[in-house]
This record gives C-alpha cells, sequence and structure tokens, in this order.
C-alpha cells in the first residue's frame, strides 16, 4: 500500500511540472509566439517585451517540461514548441480561462469596441467564401509566420506594410483579418486602419493554433507549423 501511495504521488509530481512551466503569464506568451513557428531568443524577447535574459530563464524552464526543443541553426539557437499536444494545450488551458474567469472576459470584450467587427467562426464558410473569392483573408503577422503557417487562403500582409499596400486589396469584397489568436492585436489593428479608409473589415480572433487543432476538411494546401 505504501508503495503504491509513493508512485501515486510520483505520477501526480511529474503532470504538476507542465503546469508549474506553464504558471507564468510570460511562459504562457511564449508558448502562444512559438505556436506560430519557431523563434530565436531574441526575437521572442522583443516580442514578449522582455530582455533576453529572462526570456532565456523561461525557455529553459518550458524545455526542461519537455514543452520546447531548440536546435541550432548557424550561430543562432531556435525555439520551436516540442508537437501539436502544446499546441492544443495553450488552446485548451486559455479557452477554460476564458470560461470561468468573468475577469478574463471583461478584457477580452475591451480589444473591440465593436462587436460586429468580430467574424463569426463559422470555418467552414470562410474557407468557401474566401476559395470563391467572395472575401479576402489576411494574414497580418510577419512574414516569416506567415511562411511558417497560414489559413487557409490566405494572403500575407504585415501589419506594419498594411497602410502602404492597401492598393492591392479589392475594393467591395469584404477584408477578414488574423493575426496569432484571440489576444493579439494586430489584427485589431488592421480592421481599424481597413475601416478607416473605407473597407468593410471583420476580425477574425483565431489564429494558426486553433486551425491547426481542428483545420477545416479543405482540398486547399493550407500550411501549418511541421510541429503541429
Amino acid at each position: 500500500m505504501e508503495n503504491s501511495r509513493r508512485i501515486k504521488d510520483l505520477l501526480y509530481e511529474q503532470v504538476a511540472r507542465i503546469g508549474k512551466a506553464a504558471s507564468s503569464p510570460k511562459r504562457l506568451e511564449l508558448i502562444e509566439l512559438l505556436c506560430q513557428g519557431e523563434k530565436s531568443v531574441d526575437t521572442l524577447a522583443r516580442e514578449a517585451s522582455i530582455s533576453m535574459k529572462l526570456a532565456s530563464a523561461h525557455l529553459r524552464e518550458l524545455r526542461s517540461a519537455r514543452l520546447v526543443d531548440t536546435e541550432k541553426q548557424g550561430k543562432n539557437v531556435v525555439y520551436r514548441i516540442a508537437n501539436r499536444a502544446v499546441a492544443e494545450f495553450w488552446v485548451s488551458i486559455r479557452s477554460l480561462a476564458e470560461d470561468r474567469l468573468v475577469e478574463l472576459k471583461m478584457a477580452l470584450a475591451q480589444l473591440t469596441s465593436d462587436p460586429g467587427a468580430l467574424m463569426p467562426q463559422d470555418r467552414e464558410s470562410l474557407v468557401k467564401a474566401a476559395k470563391k473569392g467572395d472575401l479576402v483573408v489576411l494574414d497580418v503577422r510577419p512574414s516569416a509566420e506567415y511562411e511558417a503557417a497560414h489559413l487557409p487562403y490566405a494572403q500575407s500582409m504585415p501589419i506594419d506594410e498594411l497602410r502602404s499596400r492597401l492598393a492591392e486589396l479589392p475594393q467591395g469584397k469584404t477584408i477578414v483579418a488574423y493575426c496569432r489568436g484571440p489576444y493579439c492585436l494586430m489584427a485589431v489593428d488592421a480592421v481599424n486602419l481597413l475601416k478607416q479608409q473605407g473597407f468593410e473589415a471583420i476580425h477574425l480572433p483565431e489564429g494558426v493554433a486553433e486551425w491547426g487543432i481542428a483545420p477545416v476538411r479543405t482540398a486547399a494546401k493550407t500550411a501549418y507549423p511541421s510541429s503541429l
């Protein structure tokens, strides 16, 4: 009986390693960033608005829990999520928090002042309309993230280039903008800019992590991170 108790305690202790590794808000943000594709430490530090030293420390904790992997590429070391299960973990824990925490729901509501700017998450309809050319799907993340993974029929137009490339967008069609998921503000900013310029624009809260978990069954050649 005592031996069984020790084994059971050990099992829970090992599972708790995942919870401990994900107990930091910045580590969760790093996981979300890595769901977009592999990145170097300096890129992760810049995008998470933390120092290189702190980013490295957080990444060591994530690697210790086997949530991320590394690879030497020339003089640089790049990080990537260990496998698709890590993306599933991120989306699941975030969804649970959104379901249970009123404070989180209130914070999310502040991301857009126009509820009508949010796209109903009907993936099949979105893919069919994009395939037919009835709407335009814009990926406003950095181009490297688009190359690593993107939604079906999406075209890359990073938020920093959007204003200078407005002439490339067709008039009279709905523009659907997305970025890294519901906590990313790039798509919100893109929709605001497009509306100011007279376009009909909608924000799609989902990103490649959400779509990579349960991709739409379509003949489209869609890119998802190999680790997903």
